[in-house]
């Protein structure tokens, strides 16, 4: 099968960071399916991961953490599936990634397509969605009130694509009041076009801004870069007994700020529960279906934004380029080999 993967770490701009290979066909066994792969996105996880991890073995890594695709063969222990369901999902990032024609997958972090979107709209939303949806309703407990808050959310990094979902999840699910940033006209645009009350720029001191707005304290924050930057002040301007989530790899993080309004800090990091096999590593999949009926009942829309062409070394490595840049917004997406 055609695959595309990496030999070597290192920057993208030389000629072989990404390359073009032909693999072997896997065989499902226990909770696994086998998908044939007709659409993928691509993640800052897959920069990271290009940039930090050596192969092992000799063989090339295969990158790829989002697609969609059909199920051609199941595994003994895989339940739920037929042969011919469309599916969507993230994968597992110990396992080899979704840049080849066929992918194991294990069953229980698999959805159901949405049925009323293509497929590489679809494959656009797996890792994004479970990474916004954990941390809202599983970490930050949006639906939980702060005594004596205010019901605020600020979303740091709100048109990525990890923000994008984010404001519509919220919009979707709670009745908080949603504050994003952005920075450029049109990443403004497009967070206030997916359901954001309120933006404010990450280029300016975020204080003033929040003043400004007359929202009053914040109880809620998701962090989804620059954490490090804006985590003094972020402290100063969240209600006491907030919770402040965070998923970027900050070189250093400071959590002292914190402390006197006793705010609780999260982690969100959505490969822990299919990289340990979690007790309720279930739950992967059901988000990706309640998502998805979010998706056919017209209450969420795909955060798809650019389509690279079919899935090869040469797309992949200019979709890798334009997230490195940090001038993305949404998400990118490649169809077919």
């Amino acid at each position: 099968m055609k695959a595309v993967g990496y030999l070597e770490t290192g920057s993208i701009d030389r000629p072989d960071a990404l390359i073009d290979f032909a693999a072997e066909k896997p065989i499902p066994s226990g909770h696994d399916l086998l998908v044939k792969v007709e659409a993928v996105s691509v993640n800052p996880v897959d920069t990271k991961i290009r940039q930090r991890r050596a192969s092992s073995d000799g063989k090339p890594e295969v990158l790829g953490w989002d697609a969609a695709g059909e199920v051609v063969a199941i595994g003994d222990a895989a339940s739920g599936f037929t042969v011919g369901d469309k599916v969507y999902y993230a994968g597992a990032v110990n396992r080899p990634g979704t840049n080849s024609e066929f992918h194991l997958v294990d069953s229980r972090i698999v959805g159901k397509a949405p049925s009323s979107i293509s497929t590489s709209a679809a494959a656009a939303m797996p890792l994004t969605t479970l990474t916004a949806y954990e941390m809202l309703f599983d970490r930050l407990k949006i639906n939980e009130a702060i005594p004596g808050g205010n019901n605020t959310l600020l979303i740091i990094g709100g048109a990525g694509g990890v923000g994008s979902i984010t404001i519509q999840l919220a919009r979707a699910l709670s009745d908080v009041t949603i504050i994003a940033t952005a920075s450029r006209p049109e990443t403004k645009a497009w967070v206030e076009e997916l359901g954001a009350h309120h933006v404010i720029s990450h280029a300016e001191p975020l204080g003033p801004q929040i003043d400004a707005l007359g929202v009053g304290s914040i109880d809620y924050v998701y962090s989804t870069t620059h954490s490090h930057l804006y985590a003094e002040d972020v402290a100063g301007l969240m209600t006491p007994q907030g919770r402040y989530g965070l998923i970027d790899d900050p070189e250093s993080f400071n959590i002292m700020p914190f402390k006197p309004k006793a705010i609780s800090v999260h982690w969100e990091f959505m490969f822990t529960r299919p990289m340990f096999g979690t007790a309720d590593i279930q739950r992967q999949g059901d988000i990706l279906n309640e998502v998805a009926a979010l998706i056919d009942a017209g209450k969420v829309k795909s955060t798809i934004a650019e389509s690279f062409g079919t899935i090869n070394a040469a797309n992949l490595m200019k979709a890798h380029a334009l997230l490195e840049s940090g001038k993305s917004k949404g998400k990118i997406v490649l169809e077919g080999f």
